[in-house]
């Protein structure tokens, strides 16, 4: 149950800050004492269900983003390292936004592919 709360307290942390938001504002947002994110990004307390959801809710994302983080045990490629992280990142996008990104990206692409 510990490798659970540090990984779900490591994911809300890494969505926090994606967000650049402290650990106050976030708590603000989620109706919560600034004490208490602190000590779920740690680890420390336990959290339940409900808690989770005003979070998720706080950090604009689906409850089942805070299960999804990529596990420090497995040994990652850079390549894949990175594609982990894009990953991550557009999935705390709204769809269109993901859309944006990925012409951006694509374009980015094609410059590349006429040298």
């Amino acid at each position: 149950m510990s490798e659970l709360l540090e990984l779900v307290g490591a994911r809300i942390r890494d969505l926090r800050k994606s967000r650049d938001l402290s650990q106050e504002a976030l708590a603000e947002k989620a109706g919560f004492n600034t004490s208490y994110i602190g000590f779920i990004e740690r680890a420390e307390r336990n959290i339940s269900l409900k808690n989770l959801d005003r979070i998720a809710d706080a950090l604009d994302v689906g409850v089942n983003q805070l299960f999804t983080y990529v596990n420090e045990n497995e040994a990652l490629s850079y390549d894949d390292s990175n594609i982990q992280k894009l990953i991550t990142i557009l999935r705390t996008h709204e769809p269109h936004e993901i859309a944006m990104a990925l012409n951006v990206i694509t374009e980015i692409f094609k410059t590349y592919d006429k040298k």
